[in-house]
């Protein structure tokens, strides 16, 4: 007698167990009345930006009476999206980032809840929407060098910025209000960023320029014009250490010639030549009169009055 039911109960066992497997495999063969789910990785509702809401959209897969709700990191209702019936087929629906009285919901993760009336299902979904509403600081700003010319010749045509941010955002500089830099495709809270001195493709005149450097990030926020680094640079051409000259006939001229070219073209009246030094010397004419010097790199020249006595 006790064998048999131990026997019995072994059969029991694994009859229930059997059942309880079958039960299972049919629950992972039963299709979600939700799928095709998209949610916006996160929003700013102040940016000002098409990144101001957060778009939620999903399939149905039967026509059902929906309770769509928006909850915070401990799982309470902030809004509510929508409570009334949708057909099969596609859902989409939006969150402006404000609670149900209307005011902005704070910084931080959100979850979406989808109770199904008919489908006596409710679905949370898993994609957190992040609210961010915090601008990206620019806290450090330092370059390569003060004195740089885009003049195409390989030497020193562009500066190097070296940035420092409060939290990773794409870089913009700005030149009189306008962008000539970014924003730039990678967004780390640390990097660094060129300028070849050009507006619209073309090469800025010498001079000195300041620069604004802003940022914007994922989520749309930009640092405040008021708020942007500032770095001025300067722009510089081949130029001559004086424009007036005075020099003795037949005598040497030697004038100091300032470039990063390797070397450049003088003429002064009918002699002409090149020269790789930083100081030019030359024989000045041995006619008395005034006569114009020029030295010329890559396009860009400069002009001194010669007067010879």
């Amino acid at each position: 007698m006790q064998r048999l039911l131990t026997t019995a109960t072994i059969a029991g066992l694994l009859i229930a167990t059997a059942a309880a497997f079958a039960i299972t495999e049919r629950l992972k063969l039963t299709k979600s009345a939700v799928y095709g789910t998209r949610v916006s990785h996160g929003l700013s509702p102040t940016c000002g930006c098409a990144r101001g809401r957060a778009r939620i959209s999903f399939k149905l897969r039967k026509h059902d009476n929906l309770t769509v709700t928006v909850l915070n990191g401990h799982k309470d209702e902030v809004a509510l999206l929508a409570e009334r019936s949708f057909p099969k087929g596609p859902v989409e629906l939006t969150w402006n980032g404000r609670d149900d009285v209307g005011n902005r919901a704070p910084d931080g993760s959100y979850l979406v809840r989808i109770h199904l009336s008919g489908a006596h299902q409710t679905i949370t979904l898993p994609n957190r929407i992040v609210l961010d509403t915090t601008a990206p600081q620019v806290l450090t700003v330092s370059r390569n060098r003060d004195q740089f010319s885009p003049d195409g010749d390989r030497q020193a045509d562009f500066v190097r910025f070296t940035y420092q941010l409060s939290k990773p955002a794409r870089v913009i500089l700005y030149l009189g209000g306008k962008r000539v830099v970014g924003p730039t495709y990678r967004h780390p809270a640390s990097g660094n960023v060129s300028w070849d001195g050009k507006v619209n493709g073309s090469a800025l005149r010498a001079g000195l320029y300041t620069l604004e450097m802003g940022a914007v990030d994922q989520f749309g926020n930009s640092t405040p014009v008021a708020n942007r680094f500032r770095v001025t640079v300067q722009v510089r051409y081949i130029t001559i250490a004086a424009h007036r000259i005075t020099v003795l006939a037949g005598h040497r001229l030697v004038i100091g010639v300032s470039t990063d070219a390797k070397h450049y073209a003088w003429r002064l009246g009918k002699l002409k030549g090149h020269s790789r030094s930083h100081v030019l010397n030359v024989r000045a004419p041995t006619r008395r009169g005034r006569y114009t010097l020029v030295v010329e790199e890559q396009g860009h020249l400069d002009r001194a009055a010669v007067f010879v006595k």
